[in-house]
């Protein structure tokens, strides 16, 4: 019994030519993706808007604001959460965007290495 490759794999050289084309078309569409996103700020907020971050998608912080009652001395463990959320948030944002345009370049194939 012979085993069948899937469609569009095989047949010889023209075929191997084509593939290399595709993935390297696929590759500098994702290069210039990634480009794209590193500067794209995502901003996220916590506490009704108390603490607001903004991230870029390379996820560097480049801003954090804080409203003047979000700053109580005596509960400085309160403010600590919703920085971490208010961050986690927007790095959530930067993760499902990321992956949500990839996908849209790689059609859902599932590449390591790749976010």
């Amino acid at each position: 019994m012979k085993s069948r490759l899937p469609e569009g794999f095989g047949g010889g050289a023209g075929n191997m030519q084509s593939m290399i084309r595709k993935a390297q078309k696929m590759q500098e569409e994702m290069e210039k993706k990634q480009e794209e996103l590193s500067g794209r700020e995502f901003s996220a907020s916590a506490g009704g808007g108390a603490v607001s971050v903004v991230i870029t998608g390379n996820k560097q912080v480049q801003k954090i604001s804080l409203k003047p009652e979000a700053v109580d001395p005596e509960d400085v463990e309160m403010l600590e959460d919703l920085i971490k959320a208010a961050v986690n948030e927007a790095l959530r944002q930067i993760e499902e965007t990321t992956s949500r345009e990839m996908d849209s370049i790689t059609n859902g194939l599932n590449i390591p290495g790749i976010v």
